[in-house]
């Protein structure tokens, strides 16, 4: 009976033993998958942290990169936030220290929407200076040419007043021409259309130059720096003047208007683009201008 009783107590003993050791394999395995799930929601939202601040990093970087003048806020700014994500790459994934970035992500966050609002502000108001600046410095250029047009005039002027015993010029002119059978002449602004370049100016009256024969050097300069004409030159002592054609005239103390013709050089049309006539007196240039051939 004795014997019996102890086997049976045995058997209740081991069942209960086998009951908490399977209980317990069955608890390990449940928290094994616990944790292998948490660990995995943590890997994800780390990688979504860093998501998060890497795309706020490019907003910093775009708005740098547009902006004409460097804003120091906004590099400081981006300097925190690529220390934040150099931090978190290393640090181990856990709820505390999520906690924390995300705390200080949502911070920034802030920040960032307050600096890149301002920078919006910064962008509007420089194109709105560099507008007026552009207007300003046109403004200036306009002022500038017209003060140099009332210089020259008032120079010419003064030369006249002051009766110089120089023949200056004035209405100094260059355009091309189209050259009709009938010898009638067309003023064009096309290259190829022209047959010749007419240069027309008025000799100013002086009184204290001499009435007789007189000339000027006249001087066209092609889009190409080429000389044209006859290109002869001249010397002066020590210069040395290359002029395009010889104006040659009897000066009767009044004022006189000439023009002289600048032909094509072995047939060629005349280049497109800028030209500039010079007149000079001896080796002093009295008068210039330009025109444009299309």
């Amino acid at each position: 009976m004795t014997n019996k009783t102890s086997n049976i107590g045995l058997k209740v003993a081991l069942g209960i033993a086998i009951a908490l050791f399977v209980g317990v394999g069955i608890y390990s395995s449940s928290l094994y998958k616990e944790k292998v799930s948490t660990e995995e929601q943590l890997t994800e939202e780390k990688a979504s942290v860093m998501k998060d601040l890497t795309a706020m990093n490019t907003k910093y970087d775009m708005a740098i990169n547009e902006s004409a003048i460097v804003n120091q806020n906004l590099v400081d700014a981006r300097e925190r936030i690529q220390g934040l994500i150099d931090s978190l790459s290393v640090s181990e994934a856990n709820i505390k220290s999520l906690w924390r970035y995300k705390k200080k992500y949502l911070s920034l966050q802030k920040e960032m929407d307050v600096l890149l609002e301002e920078n919006d502000k910064l962008k509007v108001e420089n194109q709105l200076l560099a507008t007026s600046l552009d207007s300003t410095q046109l403004e200036l250029e306009e002022r500038t040419m017209f003060t140099d047009s009332l210089l020259v005039q008032n120079t010419a002027l003064a030369d006249v007043m002051e009766n110089a015993a120089v023949l200056t010029t004035a209405n100094l002119k260059g355009f091309g021409v189209i050259e009709r059978t009938s010898g009638k002449l067309i003023p064009t602004e096309r290259a190829k259309r022209s047959d010749k370049i007419r240069v027309c100016y008025t000799v100013a009256k002086n009184r204290l130059v001499e009435a007789g024969d007189q000339e000027l050097y006249v001087q066209v300069i092609d889009p190409k720096s080429n000389i044209l004409g006859a290109n002869d030159q001249i010397v002066f002592g020590s210069e040395t003047l290359n002029y395009s054609v010889i104006s040659k005239f009897n000066y009767e103390n009044s004022n006189l208007d000439i023009c002289e013709f600048i032909t094509k050089k072995g047939g060629e049309d005349f280049q497109k683009g800028s030209y500039k006539v010079n007149v000079f007196n001896g080796k002093e240039l009295v008068s210039s201008t330009q025109f444009t051939l299309k």
